[in-house]
């Protein structure tokens, strides 16, 4: 198996690691337009060799897109006119996926594209960031998996299977609301506590020497790469601007009750909030 990856960050470097420690690919094709990411994943043993997108796709039997989702769309299409008609699959790491399905909703090669997102990452970014184990036991989202070939989505499974995943299935539309609210809002929170953070400590130095793990776990995602993220949020902008007004209802509560001094209120506004619990265990 000849797998090109697309993008080598730290989720495209992660599977690097994994799927030849694993057996699933015997040889592993880099492609980047960062000639530093390229010459960090060739020194480090991340790839066997890196190429152009074009020959990385006419030479491999599955290819895995892991760059930013406003370059995955855009390239999509051109893949699959490569590919149509052969026994090649086409996969991606996006974590949203709307957008993505509607640009080759009608094409000729829909089948061999299988929309995936691994519910798997951290807060840092670049080849040097990849490591090993980085999927296992996380959940994989296979969307529309009805408009995949049926050979496309069992290799894809297989994969995910190696990865030691697990498997969901939902449509596009569903999937983009659900991570609207459990994966991007945690990060444009994160951002904008940061922010304020950063402005209070114009004014106060060292406040964040006072900074503990609280704190520290609820910002950690901003540090995550912006080259990521910004469109990730526009991608999503739908279900993300009905999830912020939510977010920000539920502080204007919070503001409310501290200025009434309404501590019942407020306790009934957390233990609302405790239940969380049952989902998280």
């Amino acid at each position: 198996m000849t797998i090109a990856i697309v993008g080598i960050g730290l989720i495209g470097g992660s599977l690097m690691i994994d799927l030849r420690k694993r057996g699933f690919a015997d040889r592993i094709i880099g492609v980047d337009t960062n000639l530093q990411h390229r010459n960090i994943a060739q020194l480090c043993g991340l790839v066997d060799e890196t190429d152009t997108l074009k020959n990385a796709v006419d030479r491999s039997d599955i290819i895995i897109l892991s760059t930013p989702v406003d370059t995955i769309w855009k390239m999509l299409p051109g893949i699959l006119d490569r590919i149509n008609g052969t026994s090649k699959v086409v996969t991606d790491m996006g974590s949203t996926k709307g957008k993505i399905g509607r640009a080759v909703k009608d094409h000729a090669g829909r089948g061999r594209y299988v929309a995936l997102h691994p519910m798997a990452g951290t807060e840092f970014s670049g080849p040097l960031a990849a490591i090993g184990k980085l999927f296992d036991y996380k959940n994989a989202i296979i969307c529309d998996p009805e408009l995949s070939d049926t050979d496309a989505l069992g290799l894809v499974e297989n994969m995910l299977d190696i990865l030691n995943m697990k498997k969901l299935y939902m449509n596009s539309g569903d999937h983009d609301v659900r991570v609207a609210y459990v994966s991007h809002i945690s990060h444009i929170t994160s951002f904008s506590l940061a922010l304020s953070v950063l402005d209070k400590e114009k004014e106060e130095k060292n406040i964040t020497a006072l900074a503990g793990g609280g704190f520290e776990s609820t910002v950690r995602l901003a540090k995550s790469n912006s080259e990521t993220w910004a469109p990730i949020f526009l991608e999503n902008a739908g279900p993300i601007l009905e999830v912020v007004d939510n977010y920000i209802e539920k502080m204007k509560l919070f503001k409310q009750f501290i200025e009434e001094n309404d501590v019942e209120s407020l306790k009934g506004l957390m233990e609302e909030a405790n239940k969380i619990k049952k989902i998280l265990h």
